[in-house]
């Protein structure tokens, strides 16, 4: 990898070697289009369909790739710097410089709790039917 990296500036599985390559130290936040969107000094909207499902999921992302890269360092398959290159804790993912649109037609109570008093309710469908 070393010997690749050094003639051509990339090799297969580079990601695992993002806390080297940026100087991150082990266990920091990793580097996202969100901390880009953040250096351009743009204001931007994520817009989160079906929230009440999507947040569940990025909660959870990180314990999975978690669990399989640990499995993989453990059995010498991985250096434990792939460990950092991960996705965002939850925490990380929803405390981000952005606003938040969630979506949702059956929001769950972490949407309204995250979105206070900012809520929108959609009384007709694109389809035409009311809501029930």
């Amino acid at each position: 990898d070393l010997e690749m990296l050094t003639s051509t500036g990339m090799c297969k599985g580079v990601e695992n070697y993002a806390r080297h390559l940026t100087g991150l130290k082990e266990g920091d936040t990793p580097y996202t289009l969100f901390d880009y969107f953040a250096i351009k000094d743009r204001k931007f909207l994520v817009i989160v369909d079906e929230s009440h499902v999507s947040l569940p999921q990025f909660r959870g992302m990180f314990a999975g790739d978690r669990s399989r890269k640990q499995t993989l360092v453990d059995y010498g398959f991985r250096l434990p710097s792939a460990l950092d290159n991960r996705p965002l804790m939850f925490d990380e993912f929803i405390h981000k410089n952005c606003q938040f649109l969630f979506v949702s037609a059956t929001p769950a109570p972490l949407e309204l709790e995250l979105s206070k008093e900012n809520i929108f309710h959609q009384i007709m469908r694109p389809t035409g039917l009311l809501d029930p």
